[in-house]
């Protein structure tokens, strides 16, 4: 009579079911892939390059300057409205840059792949941000994006897909977040669409936002970073403190109407109030000849 052994027959099974697992996640990653099974790895150390729109991603953008961004009348009463000691409140005051706006400020970045050990196909890239620290994955694997009521975060859920050597990251379920830091805001419910180039030693990261809410039209641009092999990105811990003492439940705002900073950024530079509102029409270049012929703003400070 033979004797069957119980853990050689549930060992075998558990072999079993583990290849099948192995074989169906390597076919199921293998799909996500480029053609010819291969894939730009992106992985590296990355510095920001800051010779395109310095003022306004450094020190910050002027209150009331909208220029080129396609807002609707709703977006830009929500920035009139913004104060910048909003940043004050001890509740927003260690908040990091949502995924789409984190390119833009102080960014030395970090990017690193994650392989299965099975299958050695590439399950996500994660990304690491010097400001605040913030860190993402980008699902490689062909996984589903998550049900609607699921958690929105500052990072939201990524999904990332290879055309060529490019890779195009869509993302859900993230937070509400701002498109310049002058109170012109994303909503939560956006359409945000990223693409990732290298060109030598440079990173090209574009960013495509279609918001149904707070935006007539599509809105891009392109930060760039270069490959920066020595970089070591410093710790970033960040401490809630009271900054100014004010009563309990104040927020800082200004009532529709009722901010005197609006003319500045018009007046400063010799803007024309009516074109520094934004509007998609100031996106592109044949609103200067309009702007040409708009009168001239009172200096700032007659």
């Amino acid at each position: 009579m033979t004797k069957i052994k119980c853990p050689t027959v549930l060992g075998g099974f558990l072999a079993a079911a583990l290849v099948g697992i192995s074989v169906a996640t390597a076919r199921h990653i293998a799909a996500q892939a480029p053609a010819g099974g291969g894939f730009f790895d992106f992985s590296g150390e990355y510095a920001p390059q800051f010779h395109e729109d310095q003022p306004e991603r450094g020190p910050g953008p002027e209150i009331g300057d909208y220029l080129g961004l396609p807002i609707n009348a709703a977006a830009r009463l929500h920035a009139d409205s913004w104060d910048a000691s909003l940043l004050t409140l001890p509740e927003h005051q260690c908040k990091p840059h949502p995924f789409d706006y984190s390119p833009r400020g102080p960014a030395n970045l970090r990017i690193w792949k994650e392989i299965d050990t099975a299958s050695q196909q590439l399950i996500a890239f994660h990304t690491h941000i010097s400001w605040q620290a913030p860190e993402r994955t980008i699902w490689m694997d062909g996984r589903p994006h998550p049900p609607a009521y699921a958690a929105h975060t500052w990072q939201g859920f990524s999904t990332g897909k290879f055309d060529g050597d490019s890779l195009t990251i869509e993302t859900s379920h993230m937070k509400f977040g701002w498109i310049r830091r002058n109170g012109v805001y994303r909503s939560d419910d956006a359409q945000v669409v990223e693409h990732w180039n290298r060109h030598d030693k440079y990173l090209t990261w574009m960013v495509w936002i279609n918001d149904p809410h707070w935006l007539t039209e599509p809105f891009v641009r392109t930060s760039d970073f270069m490959d920066n092999p020595r970089q070591q990105i410093a710790p970033y811990p960040c401490g809630v403190v009271v900054e100014v003492d004010r009563p309990l439940g104040v927020v800082p705002s200004h009532l529709p109407g009722q901010n005197p900073f609006l003319d500045e950024f018009s007046r400063r530079f010799g803007i024309p109030f009516e074109a520094t509102r934004g509007g998609a029409e100031t996106m592109y270049p044949e609103y200067m000849a309009k702007v040409a012929a708009m009168p001239k703003p009172k200096p700032l400070g007659n």
